[in-house]
């Protein structure tokens, strides 16, 4: 059964020379009308149309003492030391021990780990644990090899792992700038912060072509449009590495990594890891332009994509990684997996996977499966599974890319020129780069009677929860991988929008004041109301519909409520995406889409105030990169579209005295049909439905269900037959709290059913005796888990016979369950002995019939 989310199909994308992916076209020649008709053509995705890719001429050429090195290096070498090459372990998961040991040829930090596993780790402590990593890389004592190994890091709007480095705007605000020189001074900046401790390698940057906002990383690609992506993808692989005449890959510099390849932005309805059901010709057109032009100015590596092409795993895809990448295209760097990527493509694991080798993967990212998916890349190679020629390949790819790095010649990571430098992190010239950058990116969406710009002789409230939020305005992929958790304190030397506006006002001799909830003794002349998205990363951002605080809109509340009070109103919007927030455009005089824009705050105020004698410091110059949404539920709506209907276009940003556009009565009705009803959605239907996967557990272990019968010591669950062969399952407690339930790594976002005053419905039937407690829960992020017992209800059954149980949405929302973000729409748990079955569980929209369990 095909399940149906609460979206809007994707609108076509028409850009006169791409093919939808399903449909070929056959000329019918020989007469005077020619005519066209349309075919079924189906894609085959391993294997495609060569022709459509470039060959590229690619600035860093094959040298012959480089290749002369790397075939030197290579002969040497054993199966085992070629292997130990191309797996790249965490650093939570390995010891200096396992370096001398097995000599990995490179190895990472994920977003939110940190040396020692301490947040708070000076540049010092990073330096330590490079130093010590490499010395026992080179330490040939036991493995052999003295080949240097590399660390790799995701420093994607600056070094956003450390604690107190420069924080940039993300890259949605970088591509509102619309400067590829800026760019490129952002990435230099960067560049010197990662040097400083001790790393050699940077996993950016993000190319992807956002096609559908409702995706979780829209913030990290810079445009809906190639064409921004292509030109800034050249900028920043040149900024990291250097130029290839000049400085490239000198001791101020670092590898870059153009990602993810291939496809990322273009998912259906922008699941996070999903499907792209392009054709191969708008893979080209919209998703590769960034490789285009990053491998042409000598990015030294890619990352493959978690995503698949009509069904299959990028990082399977021989086609892509092989023919079209590195053959036809020219690529002769690395290619690196994603974070256990391999592991996803259909018939591997993350311990094995001799696939993705064999597709044109060359570095396996394995953070925690390292040592058994080692063992088993060597077992295949002797086998024959992996042949030798392809893992001589990849070992040729990984040595040529530390050859022309320098690794074997430069000094060890804490004797290098930059190295230790504790006063490159967060230093006040890269820190007015990204305060640059700040000022760039804002886009003024509205400006009703131009009330901007400010006079800082006046009396300004700054209200709202974001106005005071440096973790807040940074977003995700900011000290924690989520970006959660963080408080100002975690910033050192860096700004709050408040901080900026405060020390504007006041030292203009105007007053300031700060009150979240916008509360005052003194009436102000203006208010200046920060709000926005909480941060997030890759899957917990996405969305069913682009609605900002659908069911809880306290900040329109705020902005109505200084309104009602008479109070002009300057809205400063945080997000990761553009959303549809007409209720808030309409409470406001002023609306600025300041996106995420990192730690250096102040550069807000820098444009929404004057000088002290009323003539403008900064215009704004920002520039939509991303089309706004005209409704909640539009979905993807995209500059080139056939039926091109934003609310405001590709390329719209207000200056100083240009004429507002936007009227204060737009329609406050979120969806472009009023009547429309959110589907059924199935979460069990004869077996877990995707992304949802089927477990038990305990309170000290937790199985996957994945055969006929699963045990645990408190809990078993087997297939049973309702209507057809093992649809239904049934459940046994021996005794002791334990739980079955329906979970994914990432939330989903399920308010449109309670908008809707939807049920959860789900068959079920009674075997045993019902204990005192039965609870049936639907589970969140952080402290918002909802659960109801349900024993009442079930002691009315008859034992033996199915039953159809409706529990009212409302009631676990009532219970504290945050239907924005739920991970486990579906548990049942007790801790007495007890036999249940259930068989088909769904979300329903206002069905008929009474609800077994109802909350007022």
């Amino acid at each position: 059964m095909k399940v149906i989310k609460p979206s809007v199909i994707s609108h076509k994308i028409k850009l006169g020379i791409a093919l939808m992916s399903s449909v070929g076209l056959l000329t019918m020649a020989g007469c005077q009308n020619t005519q066209t008709v349309q075919v079924d053509k189906p894609v085959d995705p391993r294997q495609g149309d060569i022709s459509i890719w470039p060959t590229l001429d690619v600035a860093v050429k094959k040298d012959p003492k480089v290749e002369a090195k790397v075939a030197e290096i290579l002969a040497g070498m054993t199966i085992e030391q070629k292997v130990a090459q191309t797996i790249q372990p965490e650093i939570g998961s390995i010891t200096v021990e396992d370096m001398r040991k097995y000599g990995f040829g490179s190895y990472l930090n994920g977003g939110g780990s940190f040396p020692g596993a301490n947040k708070h780790a000076t540049p010092a402590d990073w330096i330590k644990l490079a130093e010590d990593l490499y010395q026992a890389s080179i330490d040939d004592s036991i493995d052999g090899s003295s080949i240097p190994t590399m660390w790799g890091t995701d420093a994607v709007h600056g070094h956003n792992n450390v604690i107190g480095a420069t924080l940039f705007p993300h890259n949605i605000g970088l591509g509102a700038a619309h400067d590829p020189e800026l760019i490129r001074e952002i990435a230099e900046a960067t560049a010197k912060e990662v040097m400083a401790t001790g790393i050699d390698w940077v996993f950016a940057p993000t190319v992807a072509v956002v096609r559908d906002d409702r995706w979780g990383r829209t913030y990290e690609g810079y445009s809906e449009d190639p064409k921004i992506v292509h030109d800034y993808a050249r900028s920043i692989v040149e900024g990291l590495q250097g130029p290839v005449n000049a400085d490239f890959l000198s001791e101020r510099r670092v590898i870059s990594t153009v990602k993810h390849f291939l496809g990322d932005g273009g998912t259906v309805d922008g699941d996070d890891q999903g499907n792209n059901i392009d054709s191969e010709q708008d893979l080209f057109d919209l998703h590769a332009q960034g490789y285009v032009s990053g491998i042409a100015a000598g990015a030294q590596s890619v990352m493959a994509s978690f995503n698949s092409w009509h069904g299959v795993k990028i990082h399977g895809n021989k086609y892509f990684l092989t023919d079209v990448l590195k053959e036809k295209m020219g690529f002769d760097g690395f290619v690196v997996g994603d974070w256990s990527g391999h592991g996803q493509i259909q018939g591997c694991s993350k311990e094995n996977c001799p696939d993705a080798m064999n597709a044109g993967l060359d570095v396996y990212m394995a953070p925690n499966e390292w040592k058994v998916l080692y063992d088993n890349v060597v077992a295949q190679v002797k086998a024959g599974v992996i042949s030798q020629q392809r893992l001589d390949d990849a070992v040729t790819r990984i040595l040529r890319v530390k050859v022309r790095a320098g690794l074997f010649e430069k000094p060890s990571p804490a004797n290098r020129p930059l190295a230790g430098k504790a006063e490159l992190i967060g230093a006040p010239e890269h820190r007015e780069v990204a305060r640059k950058a700040v000022r760039k990116s804002l886009v003024l969406l509205k400006n009703q009677q131009n009330i901007l710009p400010l006079k800082p002789t006046i009396n300004v409230l700054v209200a709202g929860d974001g106005a005071d939020n440096i973790g807040k305005q940074s977003g995700g992929w900011t000290i924690s991988w989520q970006g959660t958790g963080n408080s100002n304190d975690d910033f050192p030397g860096g700004s709050s929008i408040w901080d900026g506006i405060e020390q504007t006002v006041k030292a203009a001799g105007g007053k300031a004041s700060l009150s979240v909830d916008g509360s005052f003794s003194n009436k102000p002349d203006v208010a200046i109301v920060v709000f926005g998205e909480e941060p997030y990363a890759e899957g917990n951002g996405d969305v069913s519909n682009l609605e900002y605080q659908r069911g809880n809109k306290t900040d329109l509340a705020l902005l109505r409520k200084l309104k009602a009070q008479g109070i002009p109103v300057v809205s400063v919007f945080i997000s990761g995406r553009p959303m549809w927030v007409n209720p808030e455009l309409n409470a406001s005089d002023a609306f600025v889409a300041a996106w995420l824009p990192g730690s250096e705050g102040a550069g807000v105020a820098d444009v929404l105030f004057t000088d002290e004698s009323a003539n403008v410091r900064y215009d704004f110059t920002g520039k939509l990169s991303y089309s706004w949404p005209a409704f909640a539920d539009q979905g993807p709506v995209n500059v080139g579209d056939e039926d091109y209907q934003p609310l405001l276009p590709f390329g719209f940003g207000l200056t100083y005295g240009d004429k507002n556009v936007l009227a204060s009565d737009l329609s406050e009705v979120a969806g472009s049909n009023p009547d429309s009803q959110v589907a059924e959605y199935a979460i069990f239907e004869r077996s877990a439905q995707a992304p949802w996967a089927l477990t038990i557990g305990t309170e000290t272990e937790r199985k996957a269900v994945d055969s006929k019968i699963v045990s645990l010591d408190k809990i078993q669950i087997r297939s049973i037959d309702k209507y057809v062969q093992e649809d239904a399952r049934q459940v046994t407690w021996t005794g002791g709290q334990a739980d079955v339930s329906l979970g994914a790594p990432f939330p989903d976002d399920l308010r449109a059913y309670t908008e809707a005053n939807g049920v959860m419905q789900l068959d079920i039937r009674v075997d045993s005796q019902i204990p005192a407690q039965v609870w049936l829960a639907m589970n969140c992020a952080g402290e918002c888990d909802g659960k109801l017992n349900i024993a009442p209800t079930l002691a009315n059954y008859t034992q033996g016979q199915w039953q159809t149980l409706r529990i009212d949405l409302a009631c676990f929302a009532k219970a504290g369950t945050d239907f924005g973000k739920v991970f486990t729409p579906f548990s049942l748990a007790t801790d007495q002995p007890l036999q249940l079955s259930f068989a088909a569980v769904k979300l329903l929209a206002k069905p008929e019939g009474e609800s077994n369990i109802s909350c007022q």
